[in-house]
Formats: structure tokens, sequence, C-alpha cells
């Protein structure tokens, strides 16, 4: 397989998990999936395989490091780019999957969240800082601690 199709088949497996956090919330499908730890066990297994294939079998830059520029060159190799991708997929689903919940468990509408689910799967923090001022507009507070 090419790292094209990989790439492509990764973001394609992944988006299932956000239609039916946008579009069935509460449903059961939505909480055996996207609410339970299949995806981050998932895309926790495809990460570490790919990790494991740069640390232990070249597919890195041999200039792939923790500085700058190791992190740099890390990218410069496409298992590099899919090890980063991989990784920010599934944290990305992870604060969309808990922004849903969070919302739920305080009683904001649904329909108010998406902008901030849609912000998570595109461009990951600033969903969360969506809905982190979405909370304060509900007057719902700042902290994270689950009451």
């Amino acid at each position: 397989m090419s790292w094209e199709n990989g790439f492509s088949l990764i973001n394609l497996f992944v988006m299932p998990a956000w239609a039916l956090l946008i579009f069935l919330p509460r449903a059961k499908i939505t909480r055996a999936a996207v609410h339970s730890m299949l995806y981050p066990v998932l895309f926790g297994g495809i990460y570490g395989t790919l990790l494991m294939g740069s640390i232990f079998f070249g597919m890195s830059d041999p200039d792939a490091g923790f500085s700058f520029s190791g992190v740099q060159a890390l990218f410069d190799h496409p298992n590099g780019v899919m090890v980063g991708w991989s990784h920010y997929l599934v944290f990305d689903l992870f604060i969309g999957a808990w922004i849903a919940r969070d919302a739920q468990r305080l009683e904001i509408a649904h329909w108010q969240t998406i902008p901030c689910i849609l912000g998570s799967f595109v461009f990951g923090p600033v969903g969360l800082l969506l809905y982190a001022l979405l909370r304060l507009a509900h007057g719902k507070g700042f902290s994270l601690f689950e009451a």
C-alpha cells in the first residue's frame, strides 16, 4: 500500500466517528463506537506500529529526534507524516467526543456544540477553545472537574 493510500484510509476510518458525534450524538452506536476506547485503541495500534517502523526499521529520516530540527526531520519522511497524523486524529477525536459528552452532562444544546465538534475535527485545539467559550457563555464555568 502506498503512503498516500494509507493516509486516505486512516482518514476514511475516522470519518464515521465524527459523523456519529454530529448527527447521532445520543445513539447507542455512538456510545459503543465513539465514547468507548475503540477508536483510541485502534488508532493507538496504528500509531504504535508506525512508530516502531520509525524507531526499529529505519522508516524515518536519520536526523529525526526531539529537537526542533529533529521534529522537522521526522515529518520529512512519509512514515513520520503518518505517525504525526494518526496522533492528531486520535487526540482530536478524543477531544471531540469529550465535548459531546460534557455538553450532554451540562445540558448544553447539541446544535450549539456542532461548531465546537467541527472545530476539533478540522483544527483540533480551536474546537476545544470554542467549547470553553461556549461553556463560559452558558455559565457552566471553566473547571474540567466532573461533579
